[in-house]
């Protein structure tokens, strides 16, 4: 109840509606603007595109929401305790909403041509995707986890450029096999607005997957946390008792992109 009559709250639950919309706007209008998807540069055009367009959201709107723009990010902070499990439901629900928003745009815009449906390409079986998702969808959690860990002092970069280069790696790599999902709500909105779900399974059990794993792997094996059961469980139910800024600073009022 204390988070549902917050107004901080629901701004941040706006921000990931406002920043998902942008985000899909952007990033899948530059994926389908060239009809010429095969050629390599072509790649690299997408991949910058979606690696630019969450670095820029990330910075203009981490201090709002943490600027998760992405189901399986939510999710893996929800698993190392960096986020309660009301806001974590509803920033899923806001992200696949603003998803579903944006691709809509697309398609009116483009005439219902062409709006970057999420497949798997030949020679790739549903399992080898999953397998591929997973791994690119890891790494891009690991990044976001790591790079705002408060108890890091030797991180003196930009945040949102690390995560924004994370999500370019992931692109580069995926997407001559599956399209490069690593992001639930990517592939959820062109799914509902085509009706065609062929495969698309693949698209939410690798990422989520993948962001429990890079969670639980860096929070219990590569740099555990010593909180104590009860305070993890605490933040699960009422959030964090202070909010967290996605560029790890403690000075403004903020989310849930970086430890206690």
């Amino acid at each position: 109840m204390k988070e549902l009559k917050s107004k901080a709250f629901w701004r941040a639950v706006l921000g990931e509606l406002v920043g998902m919309t942008l985000f899909i706007f952007l990033s899948i209008t530059a994926a389908v603007g060239n009809p010429n998807n095969s050629n390599p540069d072509q790649e690299v055009k997408v991949a910058l595109a979606f690696g630019l367009s969450i670095a820029t959201l990330a910075q203009s709107l981490g201090h709002i929401s943490g600027a998760h723009l992405n189901p399986a990010v939510t999710l893996g902070l929800l698993a190392c305790c960096r986020i309660s499990l009301l806001k974590a439901v509803m920033y899923i629900l806001a992200q696949m909403i603003g998803a579903a928003l944006a691709s809509g745009i697309v398609y009116g815009v483009t005439e219902g041509k062409v709006l970057g449906l999420n497949t798997i390409n030949d020679g790739i079986s549903p399992g080898q995707g999953v397998g591929i998702e997973l791994l690119a969808t890891f790494q891009l959690v690991l990044c976001v986890i790591a790079i705002t860990d408060k108890r890091r002092r030797d991180v003196s970069g930009s945040a949102p450029l690390a995560i924004g280069l994370s999500v370019c790696l992931g692109h580069l790599t995926a997407i001559s096999f599956t399209g490069c999902g690593i992001n639930p709500a990517r592939s959820f909105g062109p799914a509902v607005i085509l009706l065609d779900f062929t495969n698309h399974w693949v698209y939410w059990v690798g990422p989520m997957c993948g962001g429990v794993a890079a969670a639980l792997i860096y929070d219990f094996l590569l740099f555990p946390k010593l909180d104590d059961f009860p305070e993890r469980v605490r933040v699960l139910v009422s959030g964090p008792p202070t909010d967290y800024d996605v560029n790890g600073t403690d000075d403004p009022p903020a989310v849930e992109m970086s430890s206690k």
